[in-house]
């Protein structure tokens, strides 16, 4: 590695916001006072919200992944973490991953409520975005992680045998942006 590693292989170039985007789409429906108007919006919203957790999902999964990539490399410097040296606070840090899954239990009422359909999350992205919330919280948010070595991998993490296809797969994802291409690798390790 040489001079270090990036905390951030180039998943955040592909990321929009998740709270303020699912907030956004709810307050223009709120908006509309007619039924079948706010029906039409979150029909219109719906496959945009999707896509928003889609992409979430993989950067969640890419996350974890890239951590166990990285930590192999013994005592590196983790070059460009934005969180390093701030004060952790448990709350703040979980807060999306807690929206998110309480978001999940929302979502399939409104689609339900708004599209008379039944929906819900599968039980594999709802367990993709629990172990985030597990790696965020025993990884303290990553404000004391300096060097690889200060990594935490949660014990019920499996290691991947093959962490360099590991790292051609981030590269290309990193590079195309459809991180939910690393849903199956995450799986294999959550």
């Amino acid at each position: 590695m040489g001079e270090g590693v990036e905390f951030d292989p180039g998943f955040v170039k592909h990321m929009s916001a998740f709270v303020p985007n699912i907030k956004y789409a709810y307050e223009a429906i709120s908006m509309t006072r007619d039924f079948n108007r706010r029906k039409q919006q979150f029909k219109m919203f719906f496959p945009k919200i999707q896509s928003l957790i889609k992409n979430y999902l993989g950067f969640y999964s890419g996350c974890i992944l890239w951590a166990m990539y990285i930590k192999q490399f013994e005592r590196e410097p983790v070059l460009n973490n934005l969180c390093f040296g701030g004060e952790y606070n448990e709350r703040e840090t979980l807060s999306e991953v807690d929206f998110m899954l309480k978001y999940f239990d929302q979502l399939a009422k409104d689609v339900k409520y708004y599209m008379g359909q039944n929906f819900s999350m599968d039980s594999q992205s709802r367990n993709i975005v629990e172990a985030y919330r597990e790696f965020l919280k025993v990884n303290e948010g990553f404000v004391k992680t300096k060097t690889t070595a200060d990594i935490k991998i949660p014990s019920s993490f499996k290691i991947p045998k093959d962490l360099e296809k590991i790292h051609e797969v981030i590269k290309k994802v990193t590079e195309t942006g459809r991180l939910y291409e690393l849903f199956e690798y995450a799986q294999q390790v959550l």
